[in-house]
């Protein structure tokens, strides 16, 4: 992943990126769209990482 495309679906990023933290890092992403996705991911993760303890 470059710089500068989003971390969700690798378009190139312009003046209304989005930081997003995630796992204690802060990504960038093109949209809210990209930004709810990175989310739900996350929770997802973490959901199953619970369920697996």
């Amino acid at each position: 992943m470059k710089e500068n495309t989003c971390a969700a679906c690798d378009c190139e990023l312009d003046a209304t990126r989005i930081a997003v933290k995630i796992g204690g890092k802060t990504v960038e992403v093109c949209c809210q769209e990209c930004a709810e996705a990175l989310r739900e991911a996350e929770a997802a993760t973490r959901s199953a990482q619970a369920s697996d303890k």
